[in-house]
């Protein structure tokens, strides 16, 4: 395949969700619960609701929307801490437009900006860069957020910032990573697995091996997928299948962009520039062990978290908010007390209503709105 309309052909779907509903009656099924596959992405979980995925499937089958969205799970004190570093008046703070609508205990980054800080967005870290080389009265501070798929920019970025002398750059890292984050979540009594779609950005840097122990360990199967509807479906099917022959593996739908052992020039930055942090704290699932990175002590002077004095305090959500329910897939979006009403993508109450990769939000973009009663 050449071209993105090979891969949205509806007579290639249409056989692939022929294969799926034949494999169903090959599947040992537990009582009358569906079988579940999480979709780990937020970009899955798009592309899932904008071209009606679940629909075309059995009945038999049900995603759950697990916690790939870096934006979704930036705890709410994090927020703070870049309204903090925002509002001072020697900063201009950049950051991906996603980030500036989600809600902080007082405020957003752009509400910040609304008041006066000078909040910028940028579309990559050598944005920020520039805008540091541009103003070198000021303070530049980047946003660093994502899992290991914008680690490498962001440190590639400091690595040229500290050749360059730029001493007036630095970085608010925020930087999550993904396979502790999926083992917490196989170690959560709330869920019943059968299989994982796999992310296909993260697994473009970190390659297919390190997910072995899902297979491994946890006799879960696993397929990496890419984002087009044929490639979901694929997936689902070789998940399927796996499940039909009894079998647990990682395989690799995305071979067209993902390897085995990842990137290994990517990596090696990321290596060089950060180090695990202990625990780092996630909206709505709370604290996970090494989950996050943090600046090594060689590029200290371009760590905004040392330069300037950040609250970093823990603040929990909303009582109303359940995104936590939601990212662990105990809940589906509209089954939220708020979905719809009270938080919808102009008034976001959670943080998965503020970006598009969020579940709340693909739910009340492409889904179903209407509510269901608490």
């Amino acid at each position: 395949m050449k071209y993105v309309d090979e891969f949205r052909d509806p007579d290639k779907a249409r056989t692939l969700v022929g294969e799926i509903h034949a494999l169903m009656p090959r599947i040992r099924r537990v009582g009358d619960r569906p079988l579940q596959i999480m979709e780990v992405c937020g970009g899955h979980t798009h592309s899932i609701f904008r071209y009606g995925i679940q629909q075309m499937l059995p009945d038999e089958v049900e995603f759950v929307h697990g916690p790939g969205c870096p934006v979704c799970v930036l705890p709410m004190g994090r927020v703070d801490d870049c309204v903090a570093i925002a509002e001072r008046p020697e900063v201009i703070f950049t950051t991906f437009g996603d980030a500036m609508r989600v809600p902080g205990s007082r405020k957003s980054l752009l509400k910040a900006k609304a008041e006066g800080a000078d909040v910028r967005m940028v579309y990559s870290p050598l944005d920020a860069l520039a805008i540091a080389r541009n103003n070198p009265e000021r303070e530049v501070v980047f946003f660093g957020l994502g899992f290991e798929t914008t680690m490498p920019s962001t440190a590639m970025t400091l690595m040229q910032a500290r050749r360059a002398g730029q001493a007036n750059f630095s970085l608010f890292c925020n930087h999550i990573t993904i396979i502790p984050t999926v083992k917490a979540i196989l170690d959560s009594a709330d869920l019943q697995l059968d299989g994982f779609i796999g992310p296909g950005h993260v697994s473009m840097v970190i390659g297919t091996r390190v997910y072995d122990f899902i297979a491994r360990d946890y006799h879960k199967p696993i397929t990496v997928a890419g984002f087009e509807p044929l490639d979901v479906l694929q997936s689902v099917w070789m998940v399927l299948r796996q499940l039909a022959d009894g079998r647990c593996e990682v395989e690799n739908q995305y071979r067209r962009i993902v390897p085995e052992d990842g990137n290994a020039r990517a990596l090696a930055a990321v290596a060089e520039v950060y180090e695990t942090r202990p625990f780092f704290e996630w909206r709505g699932l709370g604290s996970i062990d090494h989950s996050g990175v943090r600046i090594r002590d060689g590029y200290a002077a371009f760590d905004a978290e040392r330069k300037f004095s950040v609250p970093n305090v823990t603040i929990a959500d909303p009582a109303a908010c359940q995104c936590g329910d939601v990212l662990k897939g105990v809940i589906k979006p509209r089954q939220c007390r708020v979905f719809g009403t009270a938080c919808t993508p102009e008034t976001p109450l959670g943080s998965l209503m503020v970006s598009s990769e969020g579940a709340c939000a693909a739910y009340y973009s492409y889904g179903r709105t209407e509510t269901i009663p608490a």
